[in-house]
């Protein structure tokens, strides 16, 4: 794939400029290239210049004909200025609960996935993902459509869904772009009351889980 990048391309040294420039991290989406393999990923830059990379786990449709399935496995980067942990998780990752699911294991108290979605369902999923969890989920949701041409000389066409959100650890949304033309979502969260994960006086989320009953294949 011609677009793909390595750690020293343009658009990483962009994102590890615009980090350090205004002194926050950043998430977003690219194609990566490292040793002749192509992945779909979403670069983490921290203003100390620190550079990340998660690499998606559930490829989607013809992503499988030009991507290579990821193998970074999930993490969260604590934030360089805030008591705040957050996990990256991309696109079509939404339909597998463990993705989202691990991350919360990892500690994480937000969970942020850029996305090129192009169905109308993924609100359900990605509600279900933060109330599951009881974490924030930023959802950075591509809009317009995109016409290409295949190997096999026929053309696609897709039309991506906007409506980028962000949910609360209730899974309600917040704040909430159109489907359309470019948006900014600012808002102010409280990371700290995603860590008590009691959603009432006996069940806790996580502790309660046991992993020993569930098929593990």
């Amino acid at each position: 794939m011609a677009a793909a990048e390595g750690p020293e391309g343009q658009s990483v040294a962009e994102l590890q400029k615009l980090s350090k420039e205004s002194r926050t991290l950043v998430i977003a989406g690219f194609a990566e290239r490292s040793n002749n393999k192509v992945y779909n990923s979403a670069l983490v830059a921290l203003p100390d210049g620190q550079l990340k990379t998660y690499r998606k786990t559930h490829l989607f449709y013809r992503e499988k004909e030009c991507f290579d399935e990821g193998n970074s496995g999930f993490f969260v980067v604590q934030h360089p200025f805030k008591d705040c942990r957050i996990g990256t998780m991309i696109c079509n990752d939404w339909r597998y609960p463990e993705a989202a699911r691990s991350l919360a294991l990892c500690g994480a108290d937000v969970i942020a996935c850029p996305c090129n979605l192009v169905s109308s369902i993924w609100g359900i999923g990605m509600q279900a993902r933060a109330l599951e969890n009881k974490v924030y989920l930023a959802v950075a949701n591509r809009c317009g459509t995109e016409t290409r041409q295949l190997e096999d000389g026929t053309s696609q066409s897709l039309t991506f869904t906007g409506g980028s959100v962000i949910y609360d650890y209730n899974g309600s949304p917040m704040e909430q772009a159109g489907k359309n033309g470019d948006c900014v979502i600012t808002l102010e969260i409280d990371p700290l009351l995603t860590r008590d994960k009691f959603f009432n006086a006996f069940n806790d989320l996580l502790k309660d889980r046991r992993p020993e009953l569930y098929i593990n294949r």
